[in-house]
């Protein structure tokens, strides 16, 4: 959990995608965050994290529907959503933290 703390409290947004390989719509956002990845360039961090392999992480943040989306900034979560987005929405959500 340390890592997860590092890994957050950044001064750029940060957008966690959990996922997982089993679920079609969580697999069908990994093109939508390569775009979003894309067109934030470095103001911003795109990381995936599969909840089969981090349950504990997944448990704690209360992850129940697949994929949910959170930003967030300076280590506070800014954002956060159940089910899947456009690139368009994620990349203005983004902006509006940059």
């Amino acid at each position: 959990m340390s890592k997860f703390g590092e890994l957050i409290d950044l001064q750029i947004p940060v957008l966690l995608s959990f996922y997982t390989e089993w679920s079609e719509p969580s697999v069908a956002m990994h093109a939508v965050l390569k775009d979003v990845a894309a067109a934030m360039g470095d103001k911003c961090k795109v990381i995936k994290i599969d909840v089969d392999k981090n349950e504990e992480l997944a448990t704690a943040l209360r992850i129940k529907g697949l994929p949910t989306l959170i930003i967030y900034k300076d280590g506070e979560m800014t954002w956060r959503q159940s089910g899947e987005q456009n690139a368009n929405t994620l990349i203005n959500l983004i902006k509006e933290f940059v």
